[in-house]
């Protein structure tokens, strides 16, 4: 059952630009409310995926209808267009699109690792709000060991290949002498942290100017790297005067603006965020070059040639993940029918009819546990081969259990009969507690 209302719903970098991702972006608030709404909905496990690439919902749900509806509840943007926009797959299809998402198969660049880390806290987040039940928990486990396989098995995400440093290859291609350069990089999350090492590690550059709302955040990595910082009220000033300016800021709208860059000179705009932070208005500016996430995920890299190679690697890793998983949800449905029969065969000492047959042939409590053992494991092999329906494994369990600790001592004519799967009506049997 599980499967079959295990839905996704979603929009990505394929259809959609960064205007429109950025509508439809959930802040850390939004997320906790839209938890909220859907436990009050009595849904009880998803969680939801956004990033400057997608913005996704998964979730156990009679109907995809709840989860555009509570997603678009706690966005910007219009229900209208991301009906028209989205795409959504369920059951198996579903969970072979998140084993996908998980490994960087469907990442805008190719075999993109953080995106398991994102997830992660994802998943971690709804946990925390008691929106994860033991079949999306078990499912997330399985999702990330694949990414892991994928990653230690296979050269998919080798290279260094990620939007903050094909920044730093749009920087190369467009500019000379990068090291004596003023840069100016708003905002020091984990994207502009890495930034600010590659620019370093790779370009040379040396005058670096960290901006962030949490002005201690930014002295931290500024003394771990060496570089100045600049008070948030000052950005416009501090970003009027560099020639390059990187922004990775989180912010629900623009921080920089075409009215704020009033000197002269050529000056490089990099946006790494997701909506955009800086006004699109500022490429109309002279001599001002202003590029994107999506801008810079098409630039052509060597490496990704190299990780295309290893997309059959990873899909076979992935085939053996599923099927695991697989196993696992069938023996899960399983337990049910596991469990009453073990009551059946307990039960059954007590039965007088039971007893009677037992005059002679008495059997103690230890070799009766061990049957007991054996019938249940010869039980879960048989439903997890699905050799047989639930009913007649169940029926067979029961006979093989009187088999092997009274009847076969018993004349023929004194042994129970209509115990054989072999009847047709045994085939339709349910599973009912022994008498």
């Amino acid at each position: 059952m599980e499967i079959e209302q295990f839905h996704i719903v979603g929009i990505n970098y394929k259809k959609t630009d960064t205007s429109i991702r950025g509508q439809f972006a959930l802040t850390t608030q939004g997320y906790a409310n839209l938890l909220m709404k859907a436990q009050r909905m009595g849904i009880n496990s998803l969680f939801v995926l956004s990033t400057c690439n997608r913005t996704e919902i998964y979730g156990i749900v009679p109907s995809i209808e709840l989860l555009i509806e509570l997603l678009c509840s706690e966005t910007q943007g219009d229900i209208n267009t991301f009906k028209r926009l989205a795409y959504h797959k369920s059951g198996r299809e579903a969970i072979e699109h998140y084993f996908h998402v998980a490994s960087g198969l469907d990442s805008q660049i190719l075999g993109d690792y953080e995106i398991v880390g994102q997830i992660k806290q994802a998943v971690k987040f709804a946990k925390a709000h008691n929106c994860i039940n033991a079949f999306l928990e078990r499912l997330s486990n399985t999702a990330f060991q694949t990414s892991k396989a994928i990653k230690n098995q296979t050269k998919l995400s080798g290279g260094t290949v990620s939007v903050a440093f094909a920044a730093i290859q749009f920087l190369r291609l467009h500019l000379s002498d990068i090291s004596q350069k003023k840069f100016v990089l708003i905002g020091t999350g984990k994207i502009g942290h890495n930034t600010c090492k590659n620019l370093i590690d790779y370009l040379g550059a040396k005058d670096i100017t960290l901006i962030n709302r949490s002005q201690q955040k930014a002295e931290a990595i500024a003394r771990e790297l060496g570089l100045k910082t600049c008070p948030f009220e000052e950005l416009q000033s501090a970003a009027n005067v560099a020639d390059i300016v990187i922004v990775a800021t989180n912010a629900p709208q623009p921080v920089l603006f075409k009215e704020d860059l009033n000197n002269t000179g050529k000056k490089v705009l990099i946006d790494l965020s997701v909506p955009r932070n800086i006004d699109p208005l500022v490429k109309n500016r002279a001599q001002t070059i202003l590029v994107n996430v999506d801008d810079l995920s098409k630039l052509a890299d060597a490496t990704l040639k190299t990780r295309q190679g290893e997309v059959p690697k990873a899909l076979a890793i992935i085939d053996e993940y599923l099927a695991e998983f697989t196993e696992w949800y069938q023996m899960r449905k399983n337990v049910p029918i596991i469990r009453a029969a073990k009551q059946s065969l307990m039960d059954i000492h007590h039965c007088s009819w039971f007893q009677s047959l037992q005059s002679g042939h008495c059997i103690n409590a230890q070799q009766q546990e061990d049957a007991i053992k054996t019938a249940i494991k010869n039980l879960a092999i048989k439903m997890r081969s699905q050799e047989q329906t639930p009913g007649c494994a169940y029926i067979e369990t029961l006979h093989d259990y009187l088999n092997n600790t009274v009847m076969q001592e018993l004349p023929l004519k004194q042994q129970p009969q209509g115990l054989s799967c072999k009847d047709p009506e045994h085939l339709r049997a349910e599973p009912t507690q022994f008498p």
